[in-house]
């Protein structure tokens, strides 16, 4: 199949240059050429059969961001140049930090040592470079402060990374497709990106937010304006679907410079005779007709920065693939809208003690419809999440919560006639004729009649393109990689793989599920593939080095 190769594309466009340009002029003009060679109809592109050996082992891309969601946004203002400073009006409340970042105030954020300034802090994040961001951002936000920023932002174009952004729809990702009606768990001010306030963007369309939780409909459109106002549209490209990241690897005894894909088993048996190269990523976009167009690039790193929504995870029981068995919110929340399940005298199965679980049975409470409620926990489970919540400020979780603790259903009783609650519970299959059948923990089973069951036990991110579905990036090789029970297993300050040079990862892939804390990877990485830069730059202004490899 013919694929249009960046690469081979590439050779002929830079080879017009002379040799004095720097190495900055070209890579500008290398996003120039992306900007208008990306989005052409397949007829305009150059083709090259996908077995084509790649010539050019030079040219490659800096950086591609696999994910349009509000971490590859975050992470490509950062790589667009613009840098933190110490604001000089405001002090951190933490003195100790405030010490720190006035040692090197003359600095920004991205060129500091990160390990030392987070050094000592603490907060909800598992990833030290996380809580820094988060409480330079927002500081003391966890004592129920609305301190400002001790940050201010400027754009230093010579600090510009060439990069690319790749992603299913619009920017924004997930966001745009979740219940547009529900309320964040967050606040708005916490779900704001650097440089735009989420409260000024609102002002001008809906109340003075003053510190209150937003719809996701609202997120996903600040998250889009948010890409055009800060100029960053000429990184980002749309509807593109990743089917393949691979190293390629060169051998050393080829004098040609060759790259190719080198087998496991053969990588294995002549490890030093290959000499890890670049990334190659592929896949297509689909372009306003339907059709899709094959594409490949080249990168000499790549970030991960897809979120955990893409798989929604299941029960791996016996029925579980029938039509009345939904596993997301939306698909649930479409059939209530359009009236499939009103009036009917069976009640909804939820199955779940998450949030997103309690939106599906606020969700059926309101339309009146009854609710099974089935999960694995005990009521008294400090581990769940409404007990971290203020009543006050999560008044509907907390209704959830109550039902679920005040409506139980005893072993001798049938059930409320609005709601009942199943701890301790699992589901052992659903039947045909709409029936499923439930176990408690002690082994006692009983059979119910359904009108639908919605699955909402959390979600994996698709790796389908990593080899081993990227399961070898983990913490554990042998499990599937989740925001909770197995992130990837990343350096805490650069968010480098630890078992994968070059390749880094971000957000819920690497545990932070909240937009809070998941613009520290953006930092982290950043201060990273910064540092690296400058080392090339020196190398080829000294003379010395063979360039970036």
């Amino acid at each position: 199949m013919p694929v249009w190769c960046c690469r081979c594309s590439l050779s002929g466009h830079l080879r017009n240059y002379s040799d004095t340009e720097t190495e900055g002029e070209i890579f500008n003009s290398l996003v120039q050429y992306f900007g208008d060679n990306l989005g052409r109809k397949v007829k305009a592109m150059p083709l090259v059969e996908e077995t084509s050996l790649l010539e050019d082992s030079s040219v490659t891309f800096p950086v591609v961001i696999i994910g349009n969601g509000p971490s590859g946004i975050c992470l490509s203002y950062m790589l667009s140049g613009y840098r933190p400073y110490l604001s000089p009006e405001v002090v951190h409340p933490n003195a100790v930090l405030h010490s720190k970042l006035e040692e090197a105030r003359h600095l920004s954020i991205v060129d500091q040592d990160l390990e030392y300034l987070s050094e000592g802090l603490e907060g909800r994040s598992s990833n030290p470079v996380a809580v820094l961001f988060d409480t330079l951002l927002h500081p003391d936000a966890d004592c129920g402060h609305d301190h400002p920023s001790v940050l201010h932002w400027k754009l230093e174009e010579h600090q510009y990374i060439p990069h690319l952004v790749l992603g299913k729809g619009p920017p924004g990702g997930a966001w745009h497709n979740m219940e547009g009606s529900m309320l964040t768990i967050s606040f708005g001010n916490w779900m704001e990106l650097p440089g735009l306030k989420f409260k000024d963007w609102a002002s001008s369309k809906r109340r003075n937010l003053n510190g209150d939780r937003v719809t996701p409909e609202e997120v996903a459109r600040y998250y889009k304006h948010y890409v055009k106002v800060m100029g960053l549209q000429k990184n980002f490209r749309e509807n593109t679907y990743i089917t393949s990241v691979s190293r390629l690897y060169r051998d050393q005894d080829d004098s040609a410079g060759l790259e190719r894909e080198i087998s496991a088993q053969q990588l294995q048996t002549e490890k030093s005779k290959f000499i890890k190269r670049n990334w190659e990523v592929r896949g297509y976009q689909r372009v306003a007709d339907g059709s899709h167009v094959p594409f490949c690039v080249f990168a000499e790193n790549v970030a991960l920065a897809t979120g955990t929504l893409d798989s929604p995870a299941r029960l791996d029981i016996e029925g579980e693939d029938f039509p009345f068995v939904f596993h997301s919110l939306p698909e649930f929340g479409a059939a209530v809208s359009k009236g499939k399940l009103r009036g009917r005298a069976d009640p909804v199965l939820v199955v779940g003690a998450g949030l997103t679980a309690a939106d599906a049975v606020l969700c059926a409470c309101s339309s009146n419809i009854p609710v099974i409620h089935v999960f694995r926990r005990r009521v008294t489970d400090p581990g769940l999440i409404f007990k971290q919540l203020p009543k006050k400020l999560y008044p509907e979780y907390h209704k959830v919560y109550h039902l679920m603790c005040a409506q139980c259903c005893p072993a001798d009783s049938g059930l409320f006639s609005d709601y009942t609650s199943f701890p301790e519970h699992r589901v052992l299959a659903f039947k045909p004729d709409m029936k499923c059948i439930l176990q408690s923990v002690s082994g006692l089973k009983r059979m119910f009649r359904l009108s639908a069951a919605v699955v909402l036990i959390g979600s994996h991110p698709n790796l389908s393109f990593l080899k081993e579905q990227g399961c070898y990036l983990g913490r554990d090789s042998s499990q599937p990689i989740s925001c909770k029970g197995n992130p990837m297993e990343v350096d805490a300050y650069t968010y480098e793989c630890v078992k994968e040079a070059h390749l880094f990862a971000l957000g819920p892939l690497v545990g932070d599920n909240f937009v809070r804390f998941l613009k520290g990877g953006a930092l982290g990485a950043t201060h990273c593939l910064a540092a690296r830069q400058k080392e090339q730059q020196r190398l080829l202004v000294g003379g010395g080095g063979d360039g970036p490899a």
